[in-house]
C-alpha cells in the first residue's frame, strides 16, 4: 500500500473508532455512512504549499453537489508537525477562506496529533478530543452544520459530554482503540508526549 493510502486508511480507522466509536461528533456518522467525505492527501512540506491545498479544495468543495461531497479532510503527514506551528497555521487559513469570500458559507475545523488546550499538561486525555493520527484541515458547509445544530439541540453540550467520555476511557482505553499512523506511513516528526506546553487556538 502507498504512503497516501497508509494515511487515509490511518484517518479512516479513526474516524471510525474514535470520532463516531465514541460519538464525539454525532453529525459525523451519516456523512461516512453515505460516502460523502472527500479524503485528500497533502504532499506539502512548507505551509504556503499547504496553504495553495487549501485554497483548491475549498473551492472544490463550494463546487461540488453537497450530495456527492458534504465535508473535506485535507491532511497533511508532511507538514506543520509541530502543534504551535499548526496553531499559527489557522490564522491564515482563515484569511483564505475570508479571501475567497467563502466565509459564512464554508468553515474551517483542524485537528493535529499534538492538540493541547490552554491550561492543560500536555497528556491530559481530554486533549484527545482534537488529536487526530496527521496535521488536518477540516472543511465543512455551514448549511450542513445548521442542519445538524437543528437535528442535534443540545449540540452547545458535546463539548462537555466529550470530555466526560475521554475521562472515562483513559490513556489505557485510547491505546486499545490502536490508532495511530501505521508503520510505513510518512511520520512527520510528530512531538512526542514530552513536548512543552502548547496551548489551542
Amino acid at each position: 500500500m502507498n504512503p497516501d493510502s497508509l494515511v487515509e486508511q490511518d484517518m479512516r480507522a479513526w474516524l471510525e473508532r474514535a470520532v463516531i466509536g465514541l460519538n464525539l461528533c454525532p453529525f459525523a456518522k451519516g456523512v461516512h455512512v453515505k460516502g460523502q467525505i472527500h479524503y485528500v492527501v497533502s504532499q506539502a512540506h512548507e505551509p504556503r504549499e499547504l496553504l495553495q491545498d487549501l485554497v483548491a479544495e475549498l473551492k472544490g468543495l463550494q463546487a461540488c453537489d453537497p450530495a456527492a461531497r458534504d465535508t473535506t479532510l485535507l491532511i497533511a503527514p508532511n507538514c506543520l508537525a509541530d502543534f504551535l506551528d499548526f496553531n499559527d497555521f489557522l490564522a491564515e487559513a482563515d484569511e483564505a477562506l475570508l479571501d475567497l469570500e467563502l466565509d459564512g458559507i464554508l468553515q474551517i475545523a483542524s485537528f493535529h496529533p499534538g492538540f493541547q488546550f490552554a491550561g492543560t499538561r500536555a497528556d491530559d486525555i481530554t486533549n484527545f478530543t482534537n488529536r487526530a493520527p496527521y496535521p488536518t484541515l477540516h472543511l465543512l458547509r455551514e448549511d450542513s452544520i445548521d442542519r445538524a445544530v437543528q437535528a442535534f439541540p443540545e449540540a452547545e453540550s458535546i463539548f462537555e459530554q466529550n470530555m466526560q467520555t475521554l475521562q472515562a476511557l483513559g490513556e489505557q482505553g485510547w491505546a486499545a482503540l490502536g490508532l495511530g499512523r501505521s508503520v510505513n506511513a510518512p511520520d512527520g516528526q510528530t512531538p512526542g508526549t514530552d513536548a512543552p506546553d502548547r496551548t489551542e487556538r
